[in-house]
């Protein structure tokens, strides 16, 4: 896909403005194609090397106009008069050497045209304010071009508010995730949890990573799939991508997939660990997202535990909230957080913490897996407080399965 060139300092968010922003949008729309007596009038943005039109008024059938849709940057009259090759006004298109041979003149039936753009609240070009109609129009001058950049103002304000960042770093977000899902664009890497005596490897954490040229890391892409109402969803996708690897584990190990409680109260999701049900698979609870009601989500996982899913806790003593986890579920696992196992072999309170924690997992009947350990010391420090379990750097960095 195209971009706009970079010269023109083109913004790349996508703007959807609030709905009550959109309606003085469409007002001043309206103002302008009345002033002007054009026919269609549209607000568009840039985003992804698209012009996508938000906000329209006038004969859009009549002019293939449609709001939603969008079109190519690189073949745009806008792009063109951002960079300058064109002017803001063009009084016939059909008979300009540029503009006549562009697909979106005859896509759009685009006999004249005027356009300036409008700017984000960070200054970048953040779309285009157009008047266009289907046939030539002698009319149109630099009076018209002042009066749009007043119009185009006044639009800026309302496509910037608070509200509509708001909404649209969601949307942005939004339609973010839904690619990923829609290519299935995840990859999992599994990182062993070993038996610190003897470092023999007893089980793999199933971990999504994603083009870091869409998410800089799985934290972002699972905040950004929460923030858009599809975190579940991406959840789901993850856990199927690590499932399929089952076959592939080494014998007598297992695989644990980390899930929100959210997730978990998802029948699909459910159905999809029941479906590869036994002591091969552990879940493990994640901080995505808050626990509201922990009856409800011990329901939930009665039926995976009768079929021999066991539940793990992650980050036991980093907060509240996983001491909560672990009094309120009873896990089989319980993971000591990376904060207090980096530097333990210094720190005595952290020793100190360590070895409660290993000591209350045994009474309850959970295991206790140290995450996060970087150092020999640290390893040898964790065996000597008698802690079974571990991962980390020092032992195995995350990969595909052996």
């Amino acid at each position: 896909m195209h971009t706009a060139p970079s010269s023109t300092g083109l913004a790349t968010a996508a703007w959807q403005p609030d709905e009550a922003d959109l309606r003085e949008v469409d007002r001043l729309l309206t103002l302008a194609r009345q002033h002007l007596g054009v026919e269609v009038t549209w607000v568009s943005a840039f985003t992804a090397g698209q012009q996508v039109f938000h906000a329209a008024t006038g004969e859009l059938d009549a002019m293939n106009v449609s709001v939603g849709d969008g079109s190519d940057l690189h073949g745009a009259i806008c792009t063109r008069v951002l960079a300058g090759t064109l002017p803001n006004i063009i009084t016939d298109t059909r008979r300009h050497p540029v503009t006549r041979d562009l697909p979106v003149t005859q896509q759009l039936r685009i006999g004249s045209y005027a356009g300036v753009p409008w700017h984000g609240p960070d200054g970048m070009v953040a779309g285009m304010l157009c008047c266009v109609s289907r046939h030539p129009d002698p009319t149109l001058n630099a009076r018209t071009v002042n009066y749009l950049a007043l119009i185009a103002d006044l639009i800026s304000n309302h496509m910037s508010s608070p509200v509509s960042r708001q909404r649209q770093s969601a949307a942005a977000a939004r339609r973010t995730v839904q690619r990923v899902l829609d290519t299935d664009a995840i990859r999992m890497v599994f990182q062993p949890v070993v038996e610190l005596d003897s470092r023999r490897v007893i089980g793999f954490e199933a971990l999504a990573r994603f083009d870091p040229r869409t998410f800089t890391g799985p934290d972002k892409a699972f905040a950004a799939a929460t923030q858009s109402g599809l975190g579940t969803a991406l959840e789901l996708a993850a856990v199927r991508h690590a499932l399929r690897r089952l076959p592939d584990l080494p014998d007598r190990s297992w695989l644990a997939v980390n899930l929100s409680a959210e997730a978990l109260l998802d029948p699909q999701v459910r159905d999809t660990l029941l479906a590869h049900a036994g002591d091969q698979v552990t879940v493990e609870i994640t901080e995505h997202t808050q626990v509201d009601n922990y009856g409800l989500l011990s329901d939930a996982l009665d039926p995976l535990r009768q079929a021999g899913i066991r539940l793990s806790v992650d980050d036991a003593g980093a907060g509240y909230a996983s001491l909560h986890h672990i009094l309120q579920l009873q896990p089989d696992l319980i993971k000591l957080d990376i904060s207090l196992v980096r530097d333990i072999d210094t720190d005595p309170v952290k020793t100190a913490l360590a070895e409660s924690l290993n000591g209350f997992a045994a009474r309850i009947g959970a295991s206790l897996i140290a995450e996060g350990i970087e150092t020999a010391a640290e390893h040898t420090r964790l065996s000597e407080l008698g802690v079974t379990y571990g991962q980390g750097y020092h032992l195995a960095r995350p990969a595909d399965l052996p």
